[in-house]
């Protein structure tokens, strides 16, 4: 594995959250990355990280559902690439046919998707070094000009 390629291990810093849209910084290395997605995703995941009540299951709660049901584990989720302003992610799945025998399979997935599926099954979540390397520190956007009406649902 090349460095570009090496995984950084990530972590939840921050959802700032708005009408419109949210935030999702995670951080990894002392660098903060921002991946914005819909409103509805940043609100699912503050559920899931502070373990909060839910009426009914949630479209990822269900996926959850049905991978427990075939017993298939997610392995880990690596935001994998990113282009431009668009991050790429993969969700890794195993499943063992014995106990010789293992399948895995690498899915392509829009980031939102991919964390939400890390947090319900506590998958371990990365990044590749090329990527850390490429994205723009939050820090860094918040000066250029980034909203300051967001508010973090993290505690």
């Amino acid at each position: 594995m090349s460095v570009q390629n090496a995984l950084i291990p990530v972590h939840f810093e921050k959802i700032l959250q708005t009408r419109g849209y949210c935030v999702i910084l995670l951080s990894a290395l002392e660098k903060q990355i921002a991946i914005y997605a819909e409103s509805s995703v940043g609100k699912n995941l503050q559920i899931h990280l502070t373990e909060g009540e839910k009426l009914r299951p949630l479209s990822h709660d269900l996926l959850s559902m049905i991978l427990s049901g075939f017993d298939i584990e997610v392995i880990k989720v690596v935001i994998s690439d990113l282009k431009e302003t668009v991050y790429y992610s993969k969700i890794f799945l195993q499943r063992r046919d014995n106990e010789k025998v293992r399948r895995i399979l690498e899915l392509d997935a829009r980031p939102s998707d991919a964390l939400l599926i890390a947090i319900v099954k506590k998958a371990p979540i990365f990044c590749t070094q090329q990527v850390l390397e490429t994205a723009f520190s939050f820090e860094l956007a918040s000066e250029l000009g980034a909203d300051s009406s967001d508010q973090s649902l993290l505690p």
